[in-house]
């Protein structure tokens, strides 16, 4: 990953409280994995960001690299790494996952 790309995804992270990295859009979700965090956050209601990685070659590549997570979507919380789908629901039905959001939106 060059300096420039993880400075982009560096500012991605860091200026959105809660970034998904994913196929699509929150609008129109492209996987069944991306869909499911978008559906969880919807839930939740609260505001998110999304970076569409089917558009972005170079980010598809190095958000990978840069979590050390090999799969997609990928979710950030207040400039934490946090998981994917399967992390999300998890986090999501034991009800730590609203927790986390209102934290990060508060501060």
């Amino acid at each position: 990953m060059t300096p420039e790309l993880k400075e982009r995804i560096d500012k991605l992270v860091n200026e959105n409280k809660i970034v998904v990295f994913m196929k699509g859009n929150k609008l129109m979700p492209q996987c069944g994995f991306s869909n499911n965090v978008v559906q969880i956050l919807n839930t939740l209601g609260v505001p998110y960001h999304t970076v569409d990685i089917l558009e972005d070659y170079d980010i598809r590549q190095s958000i990978k690299e840069y979590s050390n997570w090999p799969t997609i979507p990928q979710v950030y919380i207040d400039g934490q790494f946090i998981g994917g789908s399967d992390v999300m629901i998890e986090l999501y039905q034991k009800g730590e996952l609203q927790q986390m959001v209102e934290v990060a939106l508060a501060s």
